[in-house]
């Protein structure tokens, strides 16, 4: 038999390995034709080469040095930004007891403890202290005729339901609320913020005062937002001011059957030998607001909590933040609505400004489109 080894004194395998290597090359040459490959193997080298850390990476090791001294120097920043914050707590604590005497003011209003007078409540401008003499004795005449109706006319004792109707409008409080959270809330009325002691560690607490109800005992529910300012060791280069890092609630004393909390429900159990049907009642969580006082625990000593835990945790801290922030300094503004309206308002500006840079980005997409276009 001939030997089909060679080929002209070529060995076999190196003539199959020259038909391969003309293949590829070919194939090669078909896929860079290929706009569609060109682009995406630049685009690709592009993002290579303008990487920061990949840049960082070509510099000589004595400027590299430099840029670590750098990163000290910002170590050292980050905790002079804490201090910073730390007095910014510190005069948030001395305004506090400086507004207090106001929002005590306030609570009496609401509560109908004491009246407000005409000049408490009217504000006149110039205009109208020009015309208030011109129009006295007209007025004087109004008064007297409607004074027997207003006599009739049903006044209510301070602002009724003032801090329900709060939660009802802010959209971030009705949410948590329940139908039968309501009626336990129209006793709501007053929210304090009392912010930690000087030395202590950086904290706030939410009072809820209640008055007298058929509900819970207690006569004030507490809620307590634990913070933390200062670098983290692990990473400072984050740090961006305060955070809250946990939160405790308190024990709600709940009368005999009014627990909202908890509901019951009755559950059939079958004997397995004796085939006999049973009846159990038993009680399981219900969502309620008042759950706000009985909240997650952050994690520690290494755990983590899940991707739910975490968005509720996360939740209850922005609730807290707003109630410290938002609601109880200009609460009658979000009484009437008006302070509302800003939040909208503001909303409606950032949409704005989003949909405009999406549609600057679905240009630039069809510029490109007619740069490299399919094939």
């Amino acid at each position: 038999m001939a030997d089909n080894s060679f080929s002209d004194g070529v060995p076999a395998d190196s003539v199959e390995a020259a038909k391969n290597a003309s293949n590829t090359e070919k194939l090669t040459d078909q896929v860079m034709q290929n706009p569609q490959v060109l682009a995406a193997l630049q685009e690709r080298l592009d993002n290579v080469s303008h990487t920061p850390s990949s840049y960082i990476e070509t510099l000589p090791k004595a400027v590299k040095r430099r840029i670590n001294a750098l990163k000290q120097l910002q170590v050292r920043c980050a905790h002079i930004e804490a201090k910073f914050y730390e007095e910014v707590h510190d005069l948030e604590r001395k305004y506090a007891a400086l507004y207090q005497p106001l929002f005590d003011k306030r609570r009496e209003f609401v509560s109908g403890d004491v009246g407000s007078t005409d000049a408490e409540s009217e504000r006149h401008s110039d205009s109208e202290e020009h015309d208030k003499s011109a129009g006295d004795m007209k007025n004087k005449v109004v008064i007297a005729e409607k004074e027997d109706a207003a006599a009739e006319e049903l006044n209510p004792k301070g602002i009724p339901e003032f801090w329900f109707t709060i939660f009802r409008n802010v959209d971030m409080l009705s949410e948590l609320v329940q139908e039968y959270d309501e009626p336990i809330l129209k006793h709501l009325q007053d929210i304090k913020v009392k912010f930690s002691d000087p030395g202590q560690p950086m904290s706030f607490v939410l009072e809820f005062h209640f008055e007298p109800n058929d509900y819970f005992t207690n006569p004030v529910l507490t809620k307590t937002y634990k913070m933390k300012s200062e670098p983290d060791k692990a990473d400072p280069f984050s740090f961006e001011g305060p955070e809250i890092v946990d939160c405790d609630g308190c024990t709600i004393d709940w009368k005999k059957g009014k627990n909202v909390t908890v509901k019951t429900i009755k559950k059939k159990q079958k004997h397995k030998g004796r085939g006999t049907v049973r009846t159990i009642t038993k009680q399981v969580p219900n969502e309620s607001f008042f759950n706000f006082f009985n909240p997650l625990k952050a994690s520690g000593d290494g755990e983590s909590l899940d991707e739910d835990s975490e968005f509720t945790l996360a939740s209850d801290f922005e609730i807290g933040h707003f109630f410290r922030e938002r609601i109880v300094p200009r609460a009658v503004l979000y009484f009437t609505g008006e302070a509302i309206e800003d939040d909208d308002n503001f909303e409606e500006g950032e949409e704005g400004e989003e949909e405009e840079l999406e549609g600057d980005e679905e240009a630039e997409d069809e510029d490109d489109a007619e740069i490299n276009p399919k094939v």
